[in-house]
């Protein structure tokens, strides 16, 4: 079912190449094996060395992809992001590819903005440079956000096995597949993709049995949820799903927009969620903000960009089946309550206290005595616990 939704090129009769995992994480550490048997299988076959793998991503890949590089002895190359571009350049992707790159993996929703990376690009600018140098150098599509999402809104959306480089795809039933935690999905666009010596086969349950796994025992629990869910709610009702966290998403955004203190790094094609920065943070940084939002009830992460784009901070809030559009109104309204009480306390850069002495003194000649740099930390200090311990004694929230 999974395989025909990402248009895997499947026969009358044929069985779609593919396994369960737990998440996403073993998804991707079983599609990155793949790979890296194949290519050492061909150089092998060239009698040319293959000690030296390597993988083209962007720096906004998730851990997971940093881990199979370590655990696995492959080479992570990054494509460095820049401000204003939070997404794996693909011109820059296909320049950094060489004999030894095992695939370049794209993401379909950017676990930092929600953006979708532009596969199809990706696609031709790899099938030029393959034509160019005799390689085939193939692409994974890591869609553990946007799998269960592009499909149903933005179906003429070329991401998929409709292309023919994409030879893997890797998605997370526990994301929008709309399935409790601990479901993931591998799909290969045929047997020949999946290296057979990768494969166990065993008949002690009755029957051949067919495994490709880095885990091991586990319950069958969330295979049969997805299953149910995708029986139950069919493509018109993932697609309803879907259309209602992209419009909650929009209704956030719109709101964030109208208080004029934000800047929106997330884009509307992608996964349901919004990226957002403050205009000015020279005062009162995310930080500062995703704190005092705890206090409202609300976990609303900041982090910082992976390199080159390591000075832009983000906020991000991330739109589900259960976010309502009564909720994000609730959460800007929130948003502009914390904002006003940030500008009613001491700011980080000079407090709003007397520093240096009064002026009126200065005019009649009085000695002003200059505080150090550590003294007016300490001050500043002081009064910012002075005024988080007085909101904690009137806010119930912990």
């Amino acid at each position: 079912m999974i395989a025909h939704l990402f248009n895997a090129p499947l026969g009358e009769s044929e069985t779609a190449v593919g396994v369960g995992t737990v998440g996403s994480s073993e998804a991707i550490m079983l599609a990155g094996l793949a790979f890296k048997r194949k290519w050492q299988n061909k150089r092998k076959a060239e009698g040319k060395p293959c000690d030296q793998p390597n993988i083209v991503t962007g720096a906004n890949v998730q851990v997971c992809w940093e881990k199979f590089a370590r655990y696995f002895e492959v080479e992570l190359k990054e494509v460095k992001l820049r401000e204003g571009y939070y997404v794996m350049d693909p011109e820059k992707a296909v320049e950094m590819v060489d004999e030894n790159t095992i695939c370049v993996a794209a993401i379909l929703g950017s676990t930092l903005n929600g953006e979708f990376e532009d596969v199809k690009l990706l696609n031709d600018l790899l099938t030029k440079k393959n034509k160019e140098t005799g390689w085939d150098t193939p692409i994974h599509v890591d869609a553990a956000s946007g799998g269960f999402i592009a499909p149903f809104i933005y179906p003429d959306l070329e991401w998929d096995f409709r292309l023919p480089l994409v030879k893997s795809i890797n998605v997370s039933g526990h994301k929008y597949g709309l399935v409790y935690a601990g479901i993931g999905w591998v799909i290969w666009r045929s047997k020949e993709d999946l290296p057979e010596e990768l494969i166990f086969h065993i008949n002690y349950l009755g029957a051949d049995q067919p495994t490709f796994t880095l885990n091991f025992s586990k319950g069958s629990s969330q295979v049969i949820a997805q299953y149910y869910q995708l029986i139950r709610l069919g493509y018109e009702g993932y697609k309803n799903v879907m259309e209602n966290c992209r419009d909650n998403m929009l209704v956030l955004k719109e709101g964030l927009e109208l208080t004029c203190r934000f800047d929106i790094i997330s884009k509307d094609i992608g996964v349901p969620l919004v990226a957002f920065s403050l205009k000015d943070n020279s005062t009162h940084n995310e930080f500062e903000v995703s704190d005092m939002l705890r206090r409202f009830g609300w976990i609303v992460p900041a982090y910082t960009m992976p390199p080159d784009a390591q000075h832009i901070t983000v906020l991000r809030v991330v739109i589900r089946e259960d976010f309502s559009r009564t909720l994000a109104e609730r959460l800007v309204n929130d948003i502009q309550k914390v904002m006003h009480e940030l500008e009613t306390v001491p700011c980080k850069v000079c407090a709003r206290i007397s520093i240096s002495g009064d002026g009126d003194n200065e005019q009649h000649g009085a000695v002003v005595v200059k505080k150090t740099a550590l003294q007016t930390q300490r001050e500043i200090t002081t009064i910012w616990r002075k005024f988080v311990m007085e909101k904690k004694k009137m806010n119930g929230v912990c």
